[in-house]
């Protein structure tokens, strides 16, 4: 492509490959904004759902579990269901990313955003 110009045909090829990788990153984000995951806890009775950027969006609870006496008990689904959608964020966030980095030729572990 640019062969008279020595190394600097090098970073064009670079600056090119950079671009590129920004504007995968730029579409990963929208679609790791727009995928949901679900998490629960108390075989289901409390459902949390958040999208794979980790931000929870809604949170379902059966009515069954509203026990004056239980409030603690409640406390503790309500709580392991968001832990359980964060955490299935964080890994569909993790599984695009090292999709993206793989598409790019990258190591599989490195890590991005820089």
């Amino acid at each position: 492509m640019l062969k008279g110009l020595g190394n600097l045909g090098d970073m064009a090829k670079m600056m090119k490959t950079a671009q590129e990788m920004q504007t995968k990153m730029a579409e990963m984000q929208e679609e790791l904004a727009a995928t949901t995951v679900t998490g629960e806890s108390g075989a289901g009775l409390v459902r949390a759902t958040a999208t794979a950027k980790g931000e929870l969006t809604a949170l379902e609870i059966d009515p069954s579990i509203f026990n004056p006496d239980e409030k603690e008990v409640v406390e503790d689904l309500i709580l392991a269901a968001i832990k359980d959608a964060q955490q299935k964020a964080q890994a569909k966030s993790q599984e695009e990313m090292s999709r993206l980095t793989e598409g790019l030729g990258l190591p599989a572990d490195m890590k991005l955003p820089f």
